[in-house]
């Protein structure tokens, strides 16, 4: 993806230096019930005394001192700070390539872009939607009008789901800045009262599919008109981005998870469907090709 001569977006709230691998809030009752038999020990000499002390520091430092000994789970601070830092300019350069994008293509539809906040965070932050973190992945806040994003994901994305590349990782972002569009035209309203008034059913589950599919249709969208206009596409781009659309189906989260699939229980919609709406928008690189509700 050629974004080397592209400038980096003004609209970014950079959370990674005091969230997750940074300053932590106290443990929690599991964690404190978890590591109790080893600190009981502890509190009976000076020297344990020393020890909890140089382990609490340590904790509100960033690092996780249960670590040492195989446990507190993986950490979302990263192991190279200048990859770490090459990665955050790059995902900025493309939330910059929306808002160019964006600004150009919304009046043809008579509306007018407001560009949204990207909060890049680390482990966990706090959003006008609650609290977020890495496990969560990347999500949009219509309360605050943010997209939350822990650059974890992006690893994850490539180990977990073998799905890596750098436009993989702009499909990710352009998804969700597709929310931002949806919560603009006031669809994430509309889908949300219908929600509630269906509660907690596969008839919800099924209006929610409708919206992910339709952020995936404005991604291509995004996709073709950037490409038009600053010729950022290269060879294997696109693949990139069906494989990572494809890695994050539900059926194939589901089957990966249960061993079988439960299409009543999506919520992003299967494999096939993502693909085909990506594709949709990218072909037309027209908003009006990507009613999912019809």
């Amino acid at each position: 993806m050629k974004m080397d001569n592209e400038h980096e977006s003004r609209n970014v709230d950079d959370r990674r230096s005091s969230s997750g691998g940074g300053r932590r809030g106290l443990p929690s009752m599991g964690m404190m019930m978890m590591v109790w038999p080893m600190i009981k020990p502890l509190l009976k000499t000076k020297f344990g005394w020393a020890v909890i002390g140089l382990g609490a520091v340590a904790y509100f430092s960033g690092f996780n001192p249960l670590s040492l000994v195989g446990m507190g789970g993986a950490s979302s601070s990263p192991t190279d700070k200048v990859a770490d830092e090459k990665q955050a300019v790059f995902i900025k350069k493309v939330l910059r390539s929306t808002e160019e994008v964006w600004n150009e293509v919304l009046p043809e539809y008579g509306m007018r872009y407001k560009e949204p906040v990207m909060v890049l965070y680390r482990g966990s932050t706090r959003s006008g939607c609650g609290h977020a973190s890495a496990q969560m992945g990347p999500f949009y806040c219509p309360a605050d009008q943010k997209v939350y994003l822990d650059l974890g994901f992006f690893d994850e994305l490539a180990r977990r789901h073998n799905a890596p590349g750098d436009f993989a990782q702009a499909y990710v972002l352009a998804h969700e800045i597709g929310h931002h569009i949806q919560n603009m035209q006031g669809t994430l309203d509309k889908v949300q009262s219908a929600k509630q008034s269906w509660g907690n059913s596969s008839k919800a589950n099924a209006l929610q599919v409708k919206v992910e599919l339709q952020a995936d249709c404005y991604a291509g969208v995004w996709a073709n008109r950037a490409h038009k206009k600053f010729g950022i596409l290269e060879k294997g781009d696109i693949e990139e981005a069906l494989n990572a659309a494809s890695s994050i189906g539900d059926d194939k989260l589901q089957r990966e998870a249960t061993g079988h699939v439960r299409p009543d229980a999506f919520t992003h919609g299967s494999s096939a469907q993502r693909i085909e709406w990506f594709r949709r928008g990218l072909a037309s690189g027209d908003l009006r090709q990507c009613n999912t509700f019809q």
